[in-house]
């Protein structure tokens, strides 16, 4: 069941249609995403590049250009340490790259998943310490490794932490105490005393930020900074940040030099995946690009990924493409198997009646584990943790609904967890195998959740007519893309429309097409992606539908029509 509600945000549409040239449902639009004042919504159209934030304001940043002019200076060997994912392997890219064109004695580290988990542990300490190494330079990882940092620093190690995770804390009877490691500078946006405002940018922005300052004090071209741009934008989008303010442009602007990309990593990318000549899109990056460049560090090593991305030559960089690829392919068969699985077991040991849902599948590539975690909430719209077996005690994922912070949830029940981390709407821990149980348990009895909260809502952003629909209006929503996170894909509605002449077509057939007609004999072609024969059964059952949908223009064999996509029916 799924709760239909529309946006009642309140402004002079007509208005803001005026001042911007945009057609009023466009200026609703604009509205519904929460930007309001003029100033914004001309940034929201027109941002540039100039309006992105100095990386000054950021806590600790000029303590850490400090320390890193005066290792680079020494040429001391600093060693970067970085994540398997999306975020991580671009951040440690773009470190890696920039402290390279400053001359630095720099390499890299990124942790394999399932030999050394996630972040600083103290084998990687004791590892640098072998190699003679001198600082440690952190990204997408850090704040969470106190007791590591600490570790480091007894054994006389430089530390940097960057990083974009929230902050650890421990609640005591005399309030909340944050936890922030003991390193030489702590670079995270979401120190409660950092002045720097997006408390939302990933990993690979702040790592970014971090070159940025560096090459303005060591006197680079202003515009070698720009070198990055497709990397953090990528790493936006991959790590589902909000597509609002900062991000937008980044992403906006990122996305628009994918497409001449100078990355031989990325042109082979794009060209395994049959994207040459495409305008790229958040949709691609999220997911077509950004997938391959996740496999390596599912079910193999980052490291390849990250070879692919430094790659300088486009016949190294198509044999790793191909490789990544063929790796997605065999990450979205084994996440299928896993799905089943997972609703399987919810189903036969009757875990449908929790609040939070706990699925242990011991036999599960603990990589998949995120994923399949994300698919099982989309099926029950519930907070969920799929947890698998692995050398060293059980290692898990969640993901969450917006009414549920996963991580606050697991500082609740620290003490049955040997690690965790991660934000409000996705988290990694693991655990000894004894406490999986009393951890679902834990969460269920802590778990505030209503009824309401656990009703799937879909937000319309404008109950519209299709005979309101026209090519010059649908052309017009291209000024709110990049679409993604903070920033969705605008949703239409219309109830008493009858559907005609559907049909079921794909390989798969997963694709129903028809003519949706309203009450006043109003015509507009209609297609369905989904579970297609069920919808059939379901219009044949009833004579009008409701729908919520977007327009879109169709392009087949030279010739455009409109039509709508229909998201959901009742």
């Amino acid at each position: 069941m799924e709760k239909w509600m529309v946006y009642n945000k309140k402004a002079d549409f007509q208005k803001i249609g005026s001042e911007f040239g945009i057609d009023p449902v466009i200026a609703r639009l604009i509205r519904n995403r929460d930007i309001q004042d003029m100033k914004e919504i001309r940034s929201y159209l027109y941002g540039t590049l100039a309006e992105i934030p100095s990386p000054w304001k950021m806590k600790d940043m000029e303590r850490a250009v400090q320390i890193l002019q005066k290792k680079i200076t020494q040429k001391k060997k600093i060693r970067i340490i970085g994540d398997y994912d999306i975020d991580g392997v671009t951040a440690t890219c773009i470190l890696l790259k920039g402290l390279k064109r400053l001359n630095a004695n720099v390499d890299t580290y990124i942790p394999d998943r399932v030999k050394d988990g996630y972040g600083m542990h103290e084998q990687l300490i004791d590892k640098a310490l072998e190699d003679g190494i001198d600082t440690i330079l952190t990204c997408d990882n850090g704040i969470a490794a106190a007791a590591e940092i600490e570790y480091a620093k007894k054994e006389g190690l430089t530390v940097i932490v960057t990083d974009h995770h929230d902050i650890p804390f421990r609640d005591t009877k005399d309030g909340r105490i944050w936890i922030i490691p003991k390193a030489d500078a702590v670079v995270n946006p979401k120190q409660n005393d950092c002045l720097y405002l997006n408390k939302n940018i990933c990993g690979a922005v702040v790592a970014w930020k971090l070159i940025w300052a560096l090459y303005e004090r060591l006197g680079i071209d202003s515009d070698e900074i720009w070198d990055f741009l497709e990397l953090a934008a990528i790493a936006t989008v991959g790590d589902v940040m909000d597509l609002q303010g900062e991000n937008r442009i980044i992403v906006k602007e990122g996305l628009k030099k994918l497409s001449s990309t100078s990355f031989e990593g990325l042109k082979a990318l794009i060209c395994v995946n049959n994207l040459e000549g495409a305008e790229i899109t958040a949709y691609h990056v999220g997911f077509v690009i950004g997938p391959c460049i996740n496999a390596s560090g599912r079910l193999d090593t980052a490291a390849r990924s990250l070879e692919l991305l430094l790659a300088d030559n486009m016949e190294d960089a198509m044999k790793l493409a191909d490789d990544l690829y063929d790796l997605n392919q065999s990450r979205k068969a084994m996440t299928e198997q896993g799905k089943e699985q997972a609703i399987q077991s919810i189903e036969e040991n009757n875990l449908g009646k929790d609040r939070v849902l706990v699925v242990y599948l011991p036999d599960c590539h603990e990589s998949l584990a995120g994923i399949i975690a994300g698919r099982i909430r989309e099926a029950y719209n519930k907070p969920v943790f799929v947890l698998t077996k692995g050398a060293d005690g059980v290692k898990g994922s969640g993901r969450s609904i917006e009414a549920y912070s996963m991580y606050e949830e697991l500082v609740k029940c620290s003490d049955l967890l040997t690690q965790f981390g991660g934000h409000p709407m996705a988290a990694g821990l693991s655990m000894e195998e004894k406490n999986v149980e009393f951890f679902r348990r834990r969460l269920n009895d802590n778990c505030t959740l209503t009824e309401q909260e656990l009703i799937p809502k879909i937000m319309i952003d404008v109950p519209m007519p299709i005979s309101y629909l026209s090519k010059k209006l649908t052309e017009q929503l291209k000024v709110l893309e990049p679409f993604g996170k903070g920033n969705s894909k605008p949703l239409f509605a219309q109830k008493n429309l009858r559907a005609v002449g559907i049909r079921v077509l794909g390989r798969n057939r997963n694709v129903a097409k028809m003519l949706l007609i309203d009450e006043n004999g109003i015509k507009m072609d209609a297609v369905y992606f989904g579970e297609a024969q069920e919808f059939v059964d379901f219009v044949q059952a009833h004579d009008t539908i409701s729908v919520t949908y977007y327009p879109e223009i169709n392009v087949f064999q030279g010739r455009e029509n409109l039509q709508v996509v229909i998201k959901n029916y009742c």
